[in-house]
Formats: structure tokens, sequence, C-alpha cells
């Protein structure tokens, strides 16, 4: 059986290319396999049949990328939901306008049963919260693109942690990442919970209010997204440091990890992974069983999406549980948007949110 897939925003993490990781001449011409599209085309069990759109030439441009027909491609995601039958739905337009598609899409007669929406899940943690109570309402699996949750040496990585006590008992972690939080940074936060397998409790920020989108994405739109940090206490205890402020040209996303059983060194950009247990009351340096080499940009997050696709076709089997689920993607915005809380009300911020602070919308790109 094949299943059919749509897109809604035919942008760069949809197919056509992002500027500043693919080169400039490529963008919107050539099939880009880290991507939604990507995913679909490298996924035997899903074809891609329609793509939604505001702008009628990127939709062009992306259609004639990816061989979409004429007569299935949709100015606007609501023509596309009413005249589609669809069983997965890609939301990969910017951050505040994913609560509206992922709720229109799970609602509509297009009937998905699952919505593979874009990182980060929602712009305020009231509308992450609503896409989740909508998805559950309509029988809807919500799967949230943080990407690294499908590449093989993270999920081996948190099976050494969470189940082989690789560790021991985790007490601090230091992580650190290029701006802005959460085009960006979400990544690094979501790997956090993801391996530590808990949610914030407490945050105490620090907003430095530039961004380096506007450049690098020739965004015009004036936005909340920007470089920060701080620190977080997770619920189990364990104590973090959040750098988010450095500029992708001089930044690495390193994490390190500190328990009572070894510690962990993680340089994803740079692709160096180094593992210690602790024996005798001395670090000693061993290899990750079952994990050969380190994660890279070039190499893991390019399967990352075909991974997605893939794992997105065995739930519609039936065959596995979401990996990456819209109730887990709340916790990292939880603590990003504590972070802005704390740092404009110059105290530490308790999660998960009351009420009113639930409401609070960071617009990003």
């Amino acid at each position: 059986m094949t299943y059919r897939a749509g897109i809604i925003g035919a942008g760069g993490i949809a197919g056509m290319g992002i500027l500043g990781m693919h080169d400039e001449e490529d963008i919107g011409r050539k099939k880009v396999t880290a991507s939604h599209a990507g995913g679909y085309d490298a996924t035997d069990g899903i074809e891609l049949v329609a793509v939604a759109d505001v702008d009628a030439d990127k939709l062009d441009r992306f259609s004639e990328a990816w061989e979409i027909p004429p007569e299935r491609r949709y100015v606007g995601h609501e023509a596309m939901l009413e005249a589609e039958d669809l069983d997965v739905i890609s939301v990969c337009t910017p951050s505040y306008l994913h609560h509206r598609h992922v709720v229109d899409a799970a609602r509509s007669q297009a009937d998905p049963a699952v919505v593979w929406c874009e990182k980060p899940i929602a712009s305020s943690v009231s509308d992450a919260n609503e896409m989740v109570a909508v998805c559950e309402e309509t029988g809807t699996e919500l799967v949230v693109n943080h990407s690294f949750r499908f590449t093989d040496k993270l999920r081996r990585l948190r099976e050494l942690i969470q189940e082989g006590g690789l560790l021991g008992d985790v007490r601090s972690v230091s992580t650190q990442f290029r701006m802005e939080l959460l085009r960006n940074s979400t990544h690094l936060l979501d790997t956090l919970v993801y391996l530590l397998d808990t949610r914030a409790e407490r945050v105490a920020g620090h907003i430095t209010g530039e961004n380096e989108a506007v450049e690098s994405l020739g965004a015009g739109r004036a936005v909340d997204d920007a470089g920060g940090g701080g620190f977080v206490v997770m619920e189990d205890g364990t104590f973090a440091t959040v750098d988010c402020t450095i500029p992708r040209a001089i930044s690495s996303m390193n994490m390190q990890f500190i328990g009572t059983e070894g510690k962990l060194y993680m340089n994803n950009d740079d692709g160096e992974w180094r593992y210690w247990r602790l024996e005798g009351g001395e670090h000693v340096e061993a290899a990750l069983p079952g994990i050969k080499g380190a994660w890279t940009w070039d190499d893991d997050y390019r399967r990352a999406f075909p991974n997605a696709a893939r794992r997105i076709e065995a739930m519609l089997d039936g065959e596995t549980e979401n990996p990456s689920t819209g109730e887990e993607a709340t916790r990292s915005l939880e603590i990003i948007v504590g972070l802005y809380l704390s740092d404009y009300t110059g105290g530490q911020v308790s999660i998960p949110l009351e009420r009113p602070l639930r409401d609070v919308e960071i617009t990003s790109w």
C-alpha cells in the first residue's frame, strides 16, 4: 500500500533548500534530501501528491522541483485540505503558523492519520497544548520534527543512558549551541529532555536580543526570537546550563553530561563524541557500545528526514509508536518561553507555566 502525503508551506525545510545550508543555485531546483519532501522521496510506501502555499510563485517552483502536477498545487492550505484525501500532512510553515495549520489539518476533510509538524511545535505553550488536545480529539498522531530524534546514533545513546545506566544518575549538563532560541536551539533543548527523559522544573534566563536570521534567511519580519541562555533545573534534580548566544559561524553544538557512573562529551558540529566511565574514583575513556563514530550534520542530519518518513510509514502500518510527540516537544518550548519570561521579570520561572504565562507568544520565522 502507498500512503498519500501533502505539504503545507513550500519553503526551505519542505524541500526547496535553505540558504546557508545549500548552494544558492540549487535552491528550488534540486531535490534536497534533508527535507520533508526528501524524506517522502526516500520512502517506498509514501508518495508526495499535493502541496499548498500562499505564494503562487514559490508553490510552482517547489512543485516543478518535486514533480507535483498543476492540479495538485493549491494556493492556500484550506483548498488542499478540502480537495485531498491524505494519510500524512507535513506542516512546514513558520512557527507562528504551526498552531493554525496543525489544528486545521487535524479537523479537515483530508483526515490525515499523521501530521508531521516542523519544530518548534508552536510560539506559545497554550497553542502547543491545544494542538496536542485537538490531535487527541481527532485521533491524529502529531509528530514534531525534532530531527535529531530520528538519527540512529542519538536513539542508541538514549538507550544507553536510560536503559543501560551508561552515566548512572546524571547530576550536571552543560550545553552550547547557536542562536536563535526557537529557530535553532529547540534542537539542543529537545536533545536535553530526550536524553534525560525528564521535564524542566525551574528556569532562569538571559536574552541577548541578537539574531542573525534577518541576514542568513533574508527574513523581513521583525520577531522576538534571539540568542539567549541561562540555567534549567530538571524534575529529576539535574542542573543544566544553556548557552545559545553564539553566531553560526563560530559555534558548535556541545553537550557535556556528568553522572555518578561516568561522563559524556558530545560535539555534533565537529563530529566528536567521547565517553569516560568512572572506575575507583578515576575517569577511564571507553567506547560507546553500539555507536561507531560521532553524530555529524553532513551524515546523520541528512539521513534524519528519510528515517522520520520511514518511521511515519511504520506508524501508519501500526508497527511502531510516535517517537516525537507533541507533549514531548512542548517540554523544550516550555524552557524557551521560561528563559524569555525570566529575562523580562528578572526572576526564576517555575514549570509547568501558570495559565497566563502559557499564553505568552515568542515569535520566530
